[in-house]
């Protein structure tokens, strides 16, 4: 099918409608037209401003104030004492309003974060230059990234594996340099990013396993790094290249 075709559906796409069928198909065709692609790239976009500015509400700080207020005012002085049932309830309402507004906030930001590594993902799969040193060997990508950002990291032996090592980049996260590594298993690629955890602290000092859109996502700290690792193939590969970078952190 040509760009026209596959245009009408990238709505569609983003919006994760599309039969399993067609959405292998516009994979297929995202991955070999950049313009197709950077076009669902800036859909994807889009649609997460869009959420996150959605959800940006948050109840006034100043409520439990105003009740208690209120409560006083309402009642005699000689029997204040009844209502401390009720203040105490709303205390508690309060407080357990207050941890879930700020557990909704860290998840809200851990998926906005992934989002955007996913978004560099597709970014890197629609770029004509997607790596900026080439090789297949480790020790010439690991030492290509002395100097270009303030870490280092080890990588795996492939050999043996279904996996073999295209080469790197920097890329950038909250103002903050690290490393893309891309792999290739069979016909899909893979990103691994490796950024300092400072830069990252959205995400909660856990391993996680999530997907979106048609991406898996893994990811994991070690000494001071967290480990992001992105691509729509299957989760046994993603698992596997997974354990596979844990054994040499």
């Amino acid at each position: 099918m040509g760009c026209e075709v596959w245009a009408g559906r990238l709505d569609a796409y983003v919006d994760g409608e599309l039969a399993s069928v067609d959405e292998r198909a516009l994979r297929e065709h995202l991955r070999v037209c950049p313009a197709c692609a950077a076009d669902s790239l800036e859909r994807m976009q889009t649609k997460r401003a869009v959420q996150t500015a959605g959800m940006r509400f948050v109840p006034d700080a100043a409520f439990r104030a105003r009740i208690q207020k209120n409560l006083a005012a309402a009642a005699p002085a000689r029997r204040r004492w009844q209502w401390f049932p009720a203040l105490a309830a709303i205390a508690v309402a309060v407080i357990v309003g207050a941890l879930f507004v700020n557990s909704t906030r860290g998840d809200m930001r851990e998926k906005q974060l992934t989002s955007e590594l996913v978004d560099l993902h597709v970014a890197t799969l629609a770029s004509a230059n997607p790596v900026d040193v080439i090789s297949t060997d480790r020790h010439t990508v690991k030492p290509w990234f002395a100097g270009r950002i303030p870490f280092t990291f080890n990588l795996p032996e492939l050999e043996g594996t279904p996996f073999v090592l295209v080469g790197g980049r920097v890329s950038y996260l909250n103002q903050a340099s690290g490393a893309e590594l891309i792999f290739r298993v069979r016909q899909h690629q893979i990103s691994v990013f490796i950024f300092p955890e400072r830069a990252v602290e959205e995400m909660r000092a856990k391993e996680t396993s999530s997907h979106d859109l048609s991406f898996g996502v893994r990811s994991w700290s070690r000494n001071g790094l967290r480990y992001f690792v992105i691509g729509d193939v299957n989760a046994d590969d993603l698992n596997k290249l997974s354990d596979l970078m844990k054994a040499v952190a």
